[in-house]
């Protein structure tokens, strides 16, 4: 007899990813991976990006990290280019990212100028990356809008997200 898994194609994706590797999946924003030349934050940021390099973690990036990326100065917007391809996971925007993100809004997690942030928020939250790491201290990694996002994610049937800075994911030596 043959088990039928029904689920959607995230949680398909999901169990896939992580059957197949057991690397932790962090979700990176644009504050990222400008963190890498601002410095306040490249020395965190560039060892997490060393984590990257050796293989011990994956960045999960969106179409969204993308898209703000064009917009920025070249040597920005070129940096993940410089790293393999098979280094990160790429997920994008769909309607049930923006419905969850618009109900971060709603809820008053965030004023309706940071619905980019909460549409990191949400693509991290319904890919169920393990941390989303992030800069931005003023929307993002702050713990009453964690709590605020986290309360709409479990209102919703939605897992919690860790969110993190760079310098609480980098390993420090004994």
């Amino acid at each position: 007899m043959v088990a039928v898994f029904e689920g959607s194609l995230a949680e398909i994706n999901y169990i896939s990813s992580r059957l197949n590797s057991m690397i932790q999946r962090i979700y990176i924003d644009t504050s990222v991976v400008g963190g890498f030349f601002d410095e306040e934050f490249k020395d965190a940021t560039q060892l997490l990006f060393e984590r990257l390099e050796k293989n011990e973690v994956r960045f999960v990036i969106s179409d969204l990290l993308e898209l703000e990326l064009s917009l920025a100065p070249r040597y920005i917007s070129d940096l993940l280019l410089k790293y393999s391809n098979d280094r990160f996971e790429h997920i994008e925007l769909n309607q049930e990212v923006l419905d969850l993100a618009d109900q971060y809004v709603k809820e008053k997690v965030v004023g309706k100028t940071s619905i980019e942030d909460c549409r990191h928020i949400a693509l991290a939250t319904i890919h169920k990356v393990d941390v989303l790491a992030s800069w931005n201290f003023k929307h993002i990694v702050n713990l009453n809008r964690i709590k605020g996002y986290n309360s709409v994610n479990l209102k919703l049937g939605y897992s919690t997200i860790e969110i993190r800075t760079p310098k609480e994911l980098v390993i420090y030596g004994d």
